[in-house]
């Protein structure tokens, strides 16, 4: 049901969402990534750091987070941006989405970058970026002669111009 007082709308139930456990070492003075609010997709992440960094413009930094995860076969984890940090700040996340694979058993890090022209400073215990759990599907390829002919064709990179 959502409800609306004033200008906010309240949600209060959402249709069922799929819940998994996932192991996970913390290793980090922070709390675990947790959700925001009980409509949130992500979970925010914060830095694990024993001295604040300075990230100059445009330079780049793998953010340590002190923790270590083990997703089931069958998901991945995606490292997106926070979008406060991207337009307060400047900062976001290079190779977005990042993909944490179900084999992977190293440290999660999120690599930042410093868009804005001045210099930024990351502090331990910062939300530096979200992360979002989800299935994966395998692909089998079947090697073809020809594919389907569709209207849009071979039109891509903005092909159909600003609205």
């Amino acid at each position: 049901m959502i409800t609306k007082t004033r200008n906010q709308i309240h949600l209060s139930t959402f249709a069922t969402v799929e819940k998994i456990n996932v192991k996970i070492i913390n290793n980090s003075g922070n709390s675990l990534p947790a959700y925001a609010t009980s409509g949130s997709s992500g979970m925010d992440i914060r830095a694990d750091l024993t001295e604040p960094v300075l990230l100059k413009p445009m330079q780049r930094f793998a953010v340590p987070t002190g923790i270590f995860i083990e997703l089931p076969v069958g998901y991945e984890a995606q490292v997106r941006p926070r979008s406060g940090l991207a337009l307060k700040q400047g900062i976001t996340c290079l190779n977005t989405p990042g993909t944490i694979d179900a084999d992977y058993r190293g440290e999660v890090k999120v690599i930042l970058i410093n868009l804005s022209n001045e210099e930024q400073v990351i502090y331990n215990g910062d939300r530096i970026a979200q992360i979002i759990v989800q299935r994966i599907t395998h692909v089998e390829w079947e090697t073809v002669i020809e594919i389907n002919e569709t209207t849009r064709g071979a039109g891509g990179f903005g092909h159909t111009g600003k609205s």
